[in-house]
């Protein structure tokens, strides 16, 4: 599996990194996003490093689609948002800032403003419980 040495989520991959994981597979990692834009802000990845949707293989977009309907279920189980945006960007130019291919899920929740990404670091004993709860859900 190739993987990057400069890439926080391949070393997420490889346990170098940590992360509040959701769910992994032979594929893909979910685990909630440090930088929450909304409670519950979850990515999904590919293990195997791919900058972006032009480098990544069928299987690798297929796995992490198959994976995004499960943990949006989960998501709108347990928050019970008003609504869920799925986001996947590609090259700086449309707002890619980490070039590993992921997938953002983001719950969005009434008068609440939407962004994709937020420079506030997420509470971690909140992010830890919250992944606990969808980890579950996901079992």
């Amino acid at each position: 599996m190739h993987q990057q040495d400069d890439c926080i989520f391949c070393k997420i991959v490889s346990g170098e990194g940590h992360c509040h994981l959701i769910h992994e597979d032979e594929l893909t990692m979910t685990y909630l996003d440090i930088f929450p834009s909304s409670p519950g802000h979850t990515l999904i990845i590919t293990k195997e490093h791919f900058t972006d949707i032009f480098e990544a293989t069928p299987e690798a977009l297929a796995a992490v689609g198959a994976r995004s309907v499960a943990v949006a279920a989960a998501l709108n189980e347990e928050l019970e948002p008003a609504g869920l945006g799925v986001f996947q960007l590609n090259k700086a130019a449309a707002g890619q800032t980490v070039f590993h291919y992921h997938m953002h899920l983001i719950p969005k929740y009434d008068d609440a403003e939407f962004s994709i990404h937020s420079k506030k670091l997420g509470d971690p004993e909140e992010l830890s419980a919250l992944a606990e709860k969808l980890h579950a859900r996901l079992a």
